[in-house]
């Protein structure tokens, strides 16, 4: 069978179409455009101490007076209404849905991972299990219990049998899932037989829905194929080779990697020959400096800074030399023979200046002054 052998890929075609396969038969519901408006409550206005929401008319029963309309309130409407115009509906591309349909085939003739998701298989003698079509002619619940006991698969229906609960406020019966019958004859009387059995569903091959063969978007379901049914699967989805006769251009999709042991065709002689060896030498890669923040970087490009720089520092501290003596004779006490000169000095000056102020042997400069002699 060749979409037994098909690549499994849950990741990319089935996990990620089950969420919208799934709301895409949801059924559109809202609640009703006249719920809690069925009464003529009015307001009572202002000025009577109570909130002014509308309340139900009347006298003499409890629910006369009470808060109408208001999600507030009881029996009120509920806060934003659902619609039916809602988005309820995803569109799935078929070839997708064909391609999730064949990875999950493929995923529920491993054992292991039939046997992660959860199902009871230890009992069962070949997998995958395909019984004779005469299985197919059973039409009482006691008979196909029966050959599910003889076949070693009521273990498995059994314990999707003893999980029935009940959800969280009564909302609803939830159970796990056990085996998927799949019949090739249309109108066989085995699905009457199986249905009342929790748990186990039944499909026809050629009508295979994905959220029966991987519920929740988790592949592996323990699957038991009828002779005709298995033999139809070549036909139905095709081959490598061959496209299907059902769906119009349809192809199998091949697996990348023959063999998907990586690390043994590494580890292979063929492949180890020619390979390059190892390369165990270890290049550092120099640490790049900033020249203008490390030294020696700096000196690398320009030998001549330490000599500039020792230059500086050399006439700093002949500046610093000078201006210390300055300050050291300007600070330093006066002998009286320079007292005696700066003072002749002082008096030499304020004689010059006396002299040089005296204009009087100016005529023109005396009629400007308005001086008369």
């Amino acid at each position: 069978m060749a979409p037994a052998t098909a690549a499994a890929r849950p990741l990319v075609s089935v996990q990620s179409l089950d969420g919208d396969m799934a709301i895409d038969g949801a059924p559109a519901v809202c609640v009703s455009k006249h719920a809690s408006h069925q009464t003529l409550a009015e307001s009572w206005g202002t000025g009577r101490a109570v909130s002014r929401i509308p309340r139900v008319p009347g006298t003499g029963t409890h629910r006369a007076g009470q808060g109408a309309f208001g999600n507030m309130c009881r029996g009120g409407h509920m806060f934003a209404p659902t619609m039916i115009w809602c988005r309820w509906h995803r569109r799935v591309n078929t070839h997708l849905r064909r391609y999730a349909v064949a990875s999950a085939l493929a995923a529920s003739s491993v054992p292991s991972l039939v046997m992660a998701r959860g199902h009871r298989i230890e009992t069962v003698p070949e997998f995958p299990l395909v019984l004779s079509d005469s299985v197919e002619s059973v039409k009482k619940t006691l008979a196909a219990i029966k050959l599910l006991k003889e076949v070693g698969a009521y273990a498995d229906a059994e314990k999707a049998k003893n999980s029935v609960q009940i959800r969280m406020h009564n909302r609803r019966y939830i159970n796990r899932k056990g085996p998927l019958i799949v019949y090739g004859t249309e109108g066989s009387k085995i699905v009457k037989a199986f249905r009342n059995i929790p748990g186990v569903d039944v499909a026809n091959v050629e009508r295979l829905n994905l959220l029966k063969l991987a519920p929740g978007g988790h592949v592996g379901r323990f699957i038991i194929w009828t002779k005709s049914a298995f033999e139809k699967l070549d036909s139905v989805l095709g081959t490598f080779e061959k496209t299907s006769e059902k769906k119009k251009g349809f192809v199998l999709p091949r697996p990348r990697m023959l063999n998907a042991d990586l690390s043994r065709i590494i580890n292979s002689d063929e492949v180890q020959a020619v390979v390059k060896p190892v390369n165990r030498e270890v290049r550092r890669r120099e640490l790049k400096r900033n020249p203008l923040k490390n030294v020696s970087a700096l000196l690398k490009l320009n030998p001549f800074v330490a000599t500039a720089r020792r230059m500086a520092v050399l006439a700093e501290a002949q500046r610093v030399k000078v201006k210390t003596e300055k300050l050291a004779k300007k600070r330093s006490p006066i002998c009286p023979e320079e007292k005696a000169k700066i003072r002749a000095a002082g008096k030499g000056w304020c004689k010059t200046m006396v002299s040089d102020s005296n204009y009087a042997e100016f005529d023109k400069f005396s009629l400007w002054l308005g001086v008369t002699q």
